[in-house]
């Protein structure tokens, strides 16, 4: 479909220039002509699963009468309280219950905390289809192959100018701007008006990869949105994003001007920026090193893409650093937001195995610190310097690091051009939802029409009104490995009590053929206090858990189950009382033959 010329071309040749001005002149003045839609018999539901009043686990959902459509399915990532738990994805509960009416999932683009959580759906949900830009559905395509779910479901590449429909919907796509290559807003159209989901986005007018369809954007708003879904990340950032032209430029410069080791580290989600350093690496040739299975991961693809053209030499293993000069080595590595076991976190501490800091090394931080992990970044560098690397980080003069999200003034142009009737800020804290919505309102959108709601809220939208309807459900549920029950989660509320409060394990041997203690009681405490300080309060718990197990085994018909629990039920509260804690409690019962 070719996009409209501009006003200012569509009007008569013959009219003279005034005779033009006051026709654009008139025709800005008229409402935009909107789709005009039948009355619908049912709403069109809108809720997140994910996303909404956090960062991450971005999942979505349009349902209308017997059809539902997803937009992306992500994951998010844990934070330093949860323990042990590699993702945190949404409760699948109401897609399991409504599995038929599930017709496709649409993928914005290719991040993780857009398309992580799909291994886990499609483990849960039969999924007909997934449709997703190039680079998206090859990230795809290589996880659920990992995963070993490929005969799941299909994944479809769409592009900018596809048409999907079903018996309620038609969906189509507008390209946008964002950190890795072919992002795109997705326009869902339904019985009920228009529904249009930016995923995440920013205007960058000198983009490294694809280029924001403002044209097409214009033309969506002058057709009718009833409802726009936007990003919020940078909701509470004043003025414009920052352009990833002049990132890459500041870059170059410090290649320029360094003559040994360069290391960088950043986001592995950052697909334009990692590109675009490799080509500088290129340019200067220097050896590539890769530390990190994220940015392998995204290194193939990018490569098998053909997204840009490398030397299968120009990247070397770690094994091989010793047999090339310092200053032709580039090392691209995890490690930008101060994690403990990242490569550069390793190499800050001098325990890398294969990288050793020395004067004259660089160290670009070409990301900013997520808000909780400043402290480990502000660690990491001064590790770095007192090795006697040089670093830079987004503090210093010259950027090192942009945002992949709008901020206000993009906002603003985005409310200007889709002219949305009703509000739904989403991806974002809820001070971030709450400071979009104020921006709409400002723009374009009455007060009463920003819905500012948690996962679960249901929108219904039916003939020109809007209003929140049932809650479902949408839990997070915690992921160990690959496991995806929901014990994951027990466990994780296990070693937080652990890490905080401490473990007393009681171990009690019983004859239960006579239904009698076999011996006294052993009590061991781990993290909640120090035994030999407490001598009085373990004598008296071993009275308490005496009397717990006699009066089970005094019953008709003990079980172990019953000892166990009335010893946890006993010797929890007993303990409370005298140090106010709650430590895990395990009882473990040897039996006698």
């Amino acid at each position: 479909m070719e996009e409209k010329e501009i006003l200012i071309e569509s009007t008569p040749k013959n009219l003279s220039l005034v005779q033009r001005i006051e026709v654009v002149k008139l025709e800005d003045n008229l409402e935009p002509p909107k789709k005009k839609y039948k009355k619908a018999p049912f709403p069109t539901k809108v809720f997140a699963l994910g996303g909404l009043e956090e960062v991450g686990k971005n999942t979505y959902c349009i349902e209308y009468d017997d059809e539902l459509i997803m937009i992306d399915s992500g994951i998010k990532f844990p934070d330093s309280s949860e323990l042990g738990v590699s993702a945190i994805i949404p409760s699948f509960n109401y897609l399991v219950e409504n599995n038929k009416k599930v017709k496709a999932l649409f993928i914005t683009h290719g991040h993780e905390d857009h398309i992580g959580g799909i291994p886990y759906l499609l483990q849960q949900v039969t999924i007909p289809v997934i449709y997703a830009p190039r680079f998206a559905a090859a990230l795809i395509i290589d996880r659920i192959k990992e995963f070993r779910l490929q005969n799941k479901t299909t994944v479809r590449e769409y592009k900018e100018n596809d048409v999907y429909s079903t018996k309620h919907f038609s969906v189509t796509f507008a390209a946008l701007n964002h950190s890795i290559p072919d992002a795109f807003g997705i326009l869902v159209d339904t019985p009920n008006g228009s529904i249009f989901s930016t995923g995440d986005f920013k205007f960058d007018w000198t983009p490294l990869g694809n280029k924001a369809n403002v044209q097409r954007l214009a033309r969506i708003g002058n057709d009718g949105v009833e409802l726009l879904m936007s990003d919020s990340t940078n909701a509470e950032v004043e003025g414009y994003t920052v352009g990833e032209q002049s990132i890459i430029s500041n870059i170059e410069a410090i290649f320029l001007k360094t003559s040994g080791r360069i290391f960088i580290a950043t986001f592995a989600s950052n697909a334009h920026r990692i590109q675009h350093i490799m080509l500088l690496a290129k340019k200067y040739s220097k050896k590539i090193v890769v530390f990190g299975r994220a940015l392998e991961r995204l290194i193939k693809i990018s490569r098998q893409l053909g997204d840009f053209k490398l030397d299968d030499k120009m990247f070397i293993k770690p094994s091989e650093i010793s047999l090339f000069p310092q200053n032709q080595l580039l090392f691209i590595c995890t490690g930008a937001q101060g994690e403990p076991n990242a490569a550069l976190t390793r190499i800050s501490r001098n325990e890398h195995q294969n990288v050793f800091l020395s004067q004259g090394d660089t160290i670009i931080m070409s990301a900013s610190p997520i808000p909780g992990n400043r402290a480990s970044v502000e660690s990491v560098i001064n590790k770095l310097t007192k090795r006697g690397a040089v670093v830079y980080d987004n503090s210093t003069d010259k950027k090192v690091h942009t945002s992949g999200h709008a901020s206000q003034e993009e906002q603003k142009l985005l409310f200007s051009l889709l002219k949305p009737k009703f509000f739904m800020p989403m991806h974002g804290e809820y001070r971030m939802l709450k400071t979009h919505g104020e921006t709409a309102v400002k723009v374009n959108v009455k007060p009463n029409n920003v819905f500012i709601v948690s996962n679960g809220d249901q929108i219904n939208i039916q003939n020109g009104e809007a209003s929140i309807n049932e809650r479902v459900d949408a839990d997070a549920v915690y992921i160990d490995g690959k496991d995806l029950t929901k014990k994951a989660g027990n466990i994780m509320k296990e070693r937080t009590i652990l890490s905080k409060k401490g473990l007393i394990g009681v171990i009690v041997s019983i004859d239960s053929q006579e239904n009698k203690l076999w011996g006294a009681p052993r009590i061991i405490t781990r993290g909640c206090f120090y035994a030999k300080d407490n001598t009085k309060l373990i004598a008296d718990s071993i009275q308490i858990v005496i009397a717990a197990v006699n009066n089970v085994l005094s019953m008709p018909k003990p079980t172990f189950a019953a000892i166990k629990k009335n010893i946890w039920s006993s010797l929890s509260t007993f303990i409370f009382k005298h140090k106010r804690i709650n430590p895990l409690i395990i009882p473990v019962i040897l039996n006698k033959k």
